[in-house]
């Protein structure tokens, strides 16, 4: 399943690793889940999880962008026809749209207006983990 994932939800995955982001950010390190960037998007989560405050291990970052950059799919996205209250946010949106992916994860749907998401589904992260559940028991089913 493709999905593009906030830098809120990595950084709450690698804060509260058995929390739920802690789980999805597993889920994608595992290969469960196919994460999709663009430059922009690896760039901020490069900048962010080097923060000093959060005083992540280095070679653990490193692994995972790593990871990031060889297992996701790189998708280049074109400016949205309404911009985001945030505008730091677009690349997520915009990354969703160009890759046709299942959902967008983040802790903060209201940066995600309904009105502005152009068909994608936006979901927290609780949310995600049911709707993946309901999509893997679907697929047992068929």
């Amino acid at each position: 399943m493709k999905i593009v994932l906030d830098t809120n939800v990595l950084v709450s995955g690698l804060l509260t690793p058995f929390g739920t982001c802690g789980e999805i950010v597993g889920m994608v390190s595992s290969g469960q889940l196919v994460l999709c960037f663009d430059a922009r998007i690896r760039s901020e989560y490069h900048e962010v999880l080097h923060r000093p405050h959060f005083r992540f291990n280095e070679e653990k970052v490193a692994s995972l962008l790593d990871y990031i950059q060889h297992y996701g799919q790189v998708f280049s996205g074109k400016p949205l026809t309404n911009s985001l209250p945030d505008p730091d946010d677009e690349p997520f949106l915009e990354v969703a749209v160009a890759g046709e992916v299942e959902c967008l994860v983040t802790g903060n749907l209201i940066h995600f207006p309904v009105t502005h998401r152009q068909g994608v589904t936006v979901l927290f992260p609780t949310q995600f983990l049911q709707y993946y559940s309901e999509q893997a028991e679907n697929k047992e089913i068929v």
